[in-house]
């Protein structure tokens, strides 16, 4: 079989498979509103929204791109840890990671904070503290560190993520502005 006649019967056979799949739309069984129709078609599945396909295209979730700012838990860990450079801080990824700090040449400690909840509460960070001491420039010991500077941390910036939400919560609240039944 030549190569010309190959393509020939492919785009035959492709054309056929898409005219059969499409369906004629009776105009009375469709919304006359655009917004209605593309509801009804993303309900049916006959389409895709662009943001979902964004979305998965780029391995986020839903409002990735709002997680620095939208997340107390977020912006609190970044304050308290201020005085440490960063590494990496990677909000779609959830994860903070402090560079070696130290106040001293022998020891220094290293911080990484991963986000498992959006929301304000105990189990919602994952903090780990690496602890580096060195006898000379060479001769370095990484361990984890023992003592309470990880519960303290925690507690910190929760308390304080929990004065961003009601801060937030605060700014976005309005009182309903309905009718009342008692306005004679």
């Amino acid at each position: 079989m030549s190569h010309k006649l190959f393509k020939i019967i492919l785009a035959t056979v492709l054309t056929s498979l898409l005219l059969l799949n499409c369906k004629g739309g009776d105009a009375r069984k469709n919304p006359p509103d655009p917004r209605e129709r593309v509801k009804k078609n993303l309900e049916e599945g006959k389409g895709f929204r662009l943001d979902t396909a964004m979305k998965n295209m780029s391995g986020g979730g839903v409002g990735s791109f709002e997680f620095a700012s939208s997340n107390e838990l977020w912006r609190a860990s970044l304050d308290i840890i201020d005085f440490m450079p960063l590494t990496s801080a990677n909000y779609s990824g959830g994860i903070i990671i402090t560079d070696w700090y130290s106040e001293n040449p022998d020891e220094a400690i290293k911080v990484t904070i991963r986000f498992l909840s959006n929301e304000v509460r105990s189990d919602a960070l994952d903090i780990k503290i690496f602890y580096k001491k060195c006898e000379n420039l060479v001769n370095c010991t990484i361990s984890d560190y023992k003592g309470n500077l990880k519960s303290e941390l925690t507690k910190e910036i929760l308390k304080k993520a929990a004065i961003y939400k009601k801060q937030n919560k605060d700014k976005n609240f309005k009182p309903y502005a309905g009718n009342s039944l008692n306005d004679d």
